[in-house]
């Protein structure tokens, strides 16, 4: 109860603070007859999980919500790194001997930089992070290695993934068998995903910082 009241305190504070910044500095208030300032704020409505904690698919959704903090932040890696890949390639005018070798370059950074967080990840934490990485860049695993790599590559991966029970070739389908991860995607997006994950476990997610890890 202490933890529950703490959080709801931290989000409380810092929901007020974020509205004294849009209304330069002040919020609307009022004044009773005692002379009592009474401030008045309206805190946006954020996701809270009510269904039964109990059951097999209690458990695939609570599997579910964890792992999904773990693997989205690769997917949105994944797609900032194709935004820039794409620019960059746009930008300097390369021939497809300058872009091999940046690929290559790049692709050296982020073994570097992302090898052991995704070493942390479990198969199944794996298999839904392809899957996402297939919402936010339009494009499977396997043809992303085929674009920036090559066939060869990508047939290789592709291999190596089925050994682990991984399809490099899954597409995404948000009105599918991804419906619930569609649903967690739209929480994210709107900032209650932590919110969200409390309201399931007792405590916040722990979510990898990517993008620090690039320099």
């Amino acid at each position: 109860m202490r933890s529950l009241l703490k959080y709801l305190f931290i989000a409380l504070s810092l929901s007020l603070s974020f509205a004294a910044e849009g209304q330069d500095k002040f919020l609307p208030y009022t004044v009773t007859e005692k002379g009592d300032t009474i401030y008045q704020d309206q805190i946006r409505p954020s996701y809270v999980y009510t269904g039964k904690k109990k059951g097999r698919k209690w458990r695939k959704y609570y599997k579910l919500v964890h792992n999904f903090g773990k693997a989205y932040p690769f997917a949105l890696l994944a797609r900032d790194l194709v935004r820039e890949t794409d620019s960059t390639f746009d930008a300097r005018n390369m021939g497809q001997w300058k872009k091999d070798r940046y690929v290559k370059k790049l692709e050296k950074d982020l073994f570097i930089a992302y090898e052991k967080p995704l070493r942390n990840l479990t198969v199944s934490q794996g298999q839904l992070m392809l899957r996402l990485v297939d919402r936010e860049t339009g494009m499977s695993s396997y043809d992303l290695i085929k674009l920036y790599k090559n066939k060869t590559a990508a047939g290789f991966w592709q291999g190596v993934g089925k050994l682990f029970g991984a399809d490099l070739k899954s597409r995404y389908d948000p009105e599918g068998i991804d419906k619930q991860t569609e649903e967690l995607v739209q929480i994210w997006e709107k900032g209650d995903y932590e919110a969200f994950y409390f309201s399931i476990f007792g405590k916040l997610p722990t979510i990898p910082d990517l993008r620090s890890k690039r320099k």
